[in-house]
């Protein structure tokens, strides 16, 4: 082997091995990109999926709005009148309570009259403490129906958030719709779009085979003179 040949057999290997090189530094930097990118400034690319989905009714957004808004309402006037039943209820709980309260308290005040006149009879003095016993579960109802009153108060407290929800979608519709309409007004012609000329579809500069002729540009351009 000459001394050329293997000056150029080295030559070769140290580009290969700078390449080899080049590609790994290349992957690295890639690596640690990825490993390091901050998801508040990385925006990723856009979808290439395009035209968006047609303007069905399955698709229009202020109408699917309008249905989220009314449908809040309705659900939300239904709570509203359970909430109302439950303290209904629970006031009805406590006002017989204390029936039951005037009752037992009337017992019990026998049951320790004959329990002062009869010390001896064992039964009095049984039939007090279960009366004491009665009259504790009744003020703990008691005091359970006052925490179920304070609970449906809290819940219809919540429930105004909603409400507010509601019109915060709603002011964004009142948006939506007014910029709509303004993009319509800019964008109005005078005359009657179906009395446009017809526009080439592809013309000359355009990246595609099938431009217009030299035939269909004069015809266009005469077109605009008639008019």
């Amino acid at each position: 082997m000459t001394q050329e040949e293997l000056d150029s057999l080295l030559s070769q290997d140290t580009s290969s091995i700078q390449a080899d090189l080049a590609v790994k530094q290349e992957n690295t930097k890639n690596e640690i990109k990825a490993e390091f990118i901050d998801p508040n400034t990385y925006k990723p690319e856009a979808d290439k999926k395009w035209p968006p989905p047609p303007p069905t009714e399955e698709h229009k957004v202020v109408h699917q709005l309008d249905d989220v808004t009314k449908d809040s309402e309705v659900k939300m006037t239904e709570v509203f009148d359970q909430i109302d039943i439950i303290g209904s209820l629970v006031s009805k709980i406590e006002e017989d309570s204390k029936h039951i309260k005037e009752y037992i308290k009337s017992q019990e005040d026998m049951l320790v009259t004959l329990v002062e006149s009869f010390p001896n009879i064992k039964a009095f003095a049984t039939s007090l403490e279960q009366t004491k016993s009665v009259a504790k579960i009744n003020e703990d109802i008691k005091n359970c129906a006052m925490d179920c009153n304070d609970a449906c108060m809290q819940a219809m407290d919540i429930m105004q958030y909603q409400d507010i929800h509601r019109q915060k979608i709603e002011r964004v519709i009142n948006v939506m719709r007014a910029l709509s309409q303004y993009m319509n007004s800019l964008f109005e012609g005078r005359g009657d779009d179906s009395k446009r000329v017809a526009s080439a579809t592809y013309i000359a500069g355009d990246d595609h085979d099938e431009v217009a002729s030299e035939t269909d540009i004069e015809t266009l351009i005469a077109s605009f003179g008639r008019k």
